[in-house]
Formats: structure tokens, sequence, C-alpha cells
């Protein structure tokens, strides 16, 4: 008998089986993930495609429970986050991502599990390969085909937001700073899956540059993958 959880699967392995097309938006609070998924979502619409946007946490009826937590629970210790996070994410896949992409839509969420690894894993200190292993083997592999990262400073990112802050909003700015760092680390690290965008560009400039790298990657759009 082994301790820790099973080894991840290989996460390319997973990527290939699937008919459709997984983009995720990352970055910090601020950036504009938001709205350039949304943009992106209607641009792909009018192309014939069959869109799903959604977001972690919260796609799905528990997880919209899992962020009420998360976001603004008073007792969530980083571990706890942590996991949290993780069975968000497996909920997720297996009831909304993976089945979407499995009849050809494109899936485009606001964050992922890159957001974890840089959250816990690299802000938290709860180690970045522990934390990507879990959500590894939380999703089966799964890794987007596409992640786009909105780098942008975190005062900046800070003075954009508006309403009251979240809990994780509210850490300081030291630590925003070390998500940024990872973040950054991360597409370096996978440029091929990444696509690093200044956040203070224009909205349509920024989605000029999504569209233009996304779209060799596109499935065809039949009859069987229209909405």
């Amino acid at each position: 008998m082994t301790d820790g959880p099973p080894p991840a699967p290989d996460p390319a392995a997973a990527t290939a089986t699937s008919r459709g097309c997984f983009v995720s938006f990352e970055g910090g609070d601020g950036a504009g993930k938001t709205t350039q998924r949304d943009l992106l979502g209607q641009w792909l619409r009018t192309l014939g495609h069959d869109v799903v946007l959604t977001r972690e946490p919260g796609g799905t009826e528990l997880g919209q429970v899992l962020r009420d937590a998360l976001l603004h629970g008073d007792d969530v210790d980083p571990r706890t986050e942590a996991l949290l996070y993780a069975t968000d994410r497996a909920h997720h896949v297996h009831h909304l991502v993976r089945p979407a992409l499995d009849r050809g839509a494109v899936v485009v969420t606001d964050r992922y599990l890159d957001s974890s690894v840089a959250y816990q894993g690299a802000a938290r200190a709860l180690g970045a390969d522990e934390v990507r292993a879990l959500s590894l083997w939380a999703t089966d592999g799964l890794l987007p085909d596409l992640t786009v990262l909105l780098d942008l400073e975190p005062v900046v990112a800070a003075a954009r937001r508006t309403g009251r802050p979240d809990r994780i909003e509210r850490e300081p700015t030291a630590f925003h700073a070390r998500v940024r760092e990872h973040f950054l680390e991360l597409a370096a690290a996978e440029p091929d899956r990444y696509l690093v965008v200044d956040a203070t560009l224009a909205p349509e400039e920024i989605q000029e540059r999504v569209r233009g790298r996304l779209a060799p990657l596109l499935p065809a759009v039949t009859e069987a993958t229209r909405p």
C-alpha cells in the first residue's frame, strides 16, 4: 500500500481523446478574464460552434456551494482550500467539461487548474508540484488545449476590482505578486499551451490575439457539433 494519491494520468493522452476544444483564461483577479471569455464565446458562436462558457469555482450547482465557502468562508485553512478547489474541479470536469468536449463543443473557462498551482501551490506554499498532481488526478489528466494568461501588475489589478473583496482578493499585495510570478513561470515552462497577453491592452486587441492563437486549434464545425 502506498501513501498519497495515485500517480496523475498522462495529461497529453487525456487531451488527445477530446473531440472538442478546451480553453482556459488565467490571471489575477481584475485582469479581465471573464470579459475575454465572454467575447471569445460570442465570436465562436458566430462561427457556428457549440460553446460552453464556465468558471472555477462555481461551474456547477455543487461548485457554486463550494465557491461560496472558498471565497466567503471564515475558517478555510490552506490545505482545506486546495482540497475544496480540487473537489470543485473534479465535479466540474466530470459533469460539465468532459461531456461537452466529447460532443465536440468548445469549452471556455474562467480559471482552471493552473490557478490552484499558482494560488495554493506557490502563494500558499503548499507545493506547486503537489497541487498540480492533485488537480490532474481529480480531472483524470485533462489539460486545456490553450491557456491564455492575462498578465497584470497586482496593484493595477486591485485598482480595477469593484465591489466588496472576497477572501482571496483581501490577501496582501505580496501574495498576489507571488501568484503572478508563478503564472509567468508556468507559461514559460509550457509555451505551446500558453498565450501570455498584456492585460493593459484594449479588450479588442487582447481578443484579436486570443482568436489568432486559437483558430488553428478549433474543431471543424459540422451539423453534429452545432448547438
